[in-house]
């Protein structure tokens, strides 16, 4: 398990179905190991994206991308270097959860570190 303000991730390789868990301060879902993967590869494409309208926008202007595959929907909104994301299953339990712009950056950082160990187990 891995958390931080706001924030909770968690992988257990050992789990029959719901490997992985995803969780804001008062809220958590356990996600299967395709739908954490989707998960971390679309919140990687989206903080990309952002990252890339820095120099196209101008300093005070906010921006919204979304992102949907078919296990789930995402929309990262705010500032290139200050966004909030949000997301929806789109199979089974049809959960829905998020993180404000404070919280996200470190909530990719930690996914950054959870997603090696999940790929190493």
């Amino acid at each position: 398990i891995q958390t931080g303000q706001g924030w909770r991730l968690g992988w257990n390789p050992d789990a029959e179905e719901y490997k992985a868990l995803v969780g804001g301060e008062e809220w958590s879902v356990e996600l299967t190991a395709t739908e954490f993967n989707l998960f971390c590869q679309s919140v990687q494409q989206l903080s990309e994206t952002m990252k890339s309208l820095v120099t196209q926008l101008m300093e005070e202007e906010l921006v919204s991308c979304e992102l949907e595959t078919e296990y789930l929907w995402m929309e990262v909104e705010g500032f290139p270097d200050a966004f909030r994301l949000s997301f929806i299953l789109n199979q089974g339990r049809r959960v829905e959860g998020g993180w404000s712009a404070s919280i996200t950056s470190e909530l990719i950082k930690g996914l950054a570190r959870i997603q090696r160990f999940s790929v190493e187990n």
